[in-house]
């Protein structure tokens, strides 16, 4: 029942002309986040009101591939015009810029110093302290020294282009990233070098890093799977999580780490428990095109998701919760429902209500052909098996598939 009548979408933030690129949220407010768009603005929301708390049109020339809140009411800003912007909340005009040689696709900054990291074709390390007004950039010669990176860093003999970069939420020095040449790569600012690399079979589209488990990292993959890693054994992901049906753009822990959010190219936001690699919860909507960046909010209760289309929609974190002030009779009634639903589900009747979850008709045929096509080649690798030199091998897991080869 509470299902059938969940309720989960929220609302939507409107504002940007053209697809939502990118989100981010203020890590000590559970209701500014911002949002940036292909059309080159930027747009501060405040999310219990329902307003925008600051509207930059054109904050960039171009795509804007990247956001980072940078302490109170300052926002840092990338983008594909080779310039990393920094904004105060409420002004028009940048406080510093810092220019590249190269179009910026992330940028992530340290919780608690003036330290923030860009991806590009390399991963740079810069200090928002060492950088000088957006006037002089323009008029003096040496202010291009002035606003250089600290530190380059890079893989030997890597050329790849870097599109997500994350520092470590637990141990600050240390810092991932994910390329287009099918990398994971970990750093330490410290050396100034990356101290591990793993190829894997497919590009990894996004990475997030669990605020409870520092060890622990999720990666949205372009296989349509989500893998979280263990760092101290990168030969084989921890789990693998399954039920996309197209590429998975985007992913980001709850704050309390039980849970984490995905979105993808297959219109549909995903919900996922930790540990449980299925059946998670799916938002959908028919005017929702491809979702490009998902978000958890500070305080686990909403889900914020932006998509081609140009709108930020908030979701739930739990379709059936009631919004508002829930009496202590209401929540013993809840708590007691659920602790039916966990005492019955391996019934089977009560375990298929469970595990099933409605699906938009593309996204439900696209499912039946993904499951008919790895059918067909699991019974393929079988027949190998059995009738050829192949089978006196064992079969290979499928978590040991997935890395290729490390690198160190």
């Amino acid at each position: 029942m509470d299902r059938m009548f969940a309720k989960p979408f929220v609302g939507a933030l409107e504002g940007h002309v053209d697809a939502v690129e990118v989100l981010a949220k203020q890590g000590d407010s559970i209701s500014t986040v911002a949002s940036g768009s292909w059309d080159g603005g930027v747009i501060v929301h405040n999310l219990s009101q329902r307003i925008q708390m600051a509207r930059l049109p054109q904050g960039h020339k171009g795509k804007v591939t990247g956001l980072s809140f940078a302490g109170d009411s300052r926002l840092l800003s990338c983008g594909v015009d080779c310039n990393v912007k920094l904004w105060k909340i409420g002004s028009d005009e940048p406080v510093n810029v810092f220019p590249g040689k190269y179009a910026f696709n992330s940028i992530d900054h340290q919780r608690f110093s003036s330290i923030f990291a860009t991806a590009s074709t390399l991963v740079q390390i810069w200090d928002e302290t060492k950088s000088v007004s957006h006037i002089r950039y323009f008029v003096s010669a040496n202010a291009f020294d002035r606003s250089a990176p600290i530190s380059n860093l890079t893989f030997p003999t890597s050329t790849e282009t870097i599109s997500s970069v994350r520092f470590n939420l637990s141990e600050s020095s240390i810092l991932a990233s994910v390329g287009s040449d099918r990398t994971f790569t970990l750093y330490d600012i410290r050396t100034g070098k990356a101290e591990r690399r793993v190829v894997m079979q497919m590009r990894a589209n996004a990475l997030s890093w669990s605020p409870t488990f520092p060890t622990n990292i999720l990666l949205a993959s372009e296989d349509h799977n989500l893998y979280t890693f263990d760092i101290r054994r990168l030969d084989a992901p921890s789990l693998i999580y399954k039920g996309h049906v197209a590429a998975v753009m985007s992913c980001d822990w709850s704050p309390t780490g039980t849970e984490f959010v995905s979105g993808g190219w297959d219109r549909t936001v995903r919900i996922w428990q930790t540990g449980q690699g299925h059946s998670p919860e799916v938002y959908h909507t028919k005017r929702m095109q491809r979702v490009t960046s998902t978000l958890f909010t500070t305080d686990a209760r909403f889900v914020l998701s932006g998509s081609d289309d140009g709108n930020v929609r908030i979701w739930k974190g739990k379709a059936s919760e009631r919004l508002g002030i829930v009496t202590a009779r209401e929540r013993a009634a809840v708590e007691y429902r659920s602790s039916l639903v966990d005492r019955w589900k391996m019934d089977k009747e009560v375990g298929k209500v469970v595990r099933t979850r409605h699906l938009p008709k593309p996204v439900y045929t696209a499912n039946k052909l993904k499951n008919t096509m790895l059918e067909s080649k699991r019974v393929k690798e079988e027949r190998r098996r059995k009738h050829t030199r192949a089978g006196e091998s064992k079969p290979k897991p499928e978590r040991k598939k997935v890395v290729l080869v490390e690198q160190t």
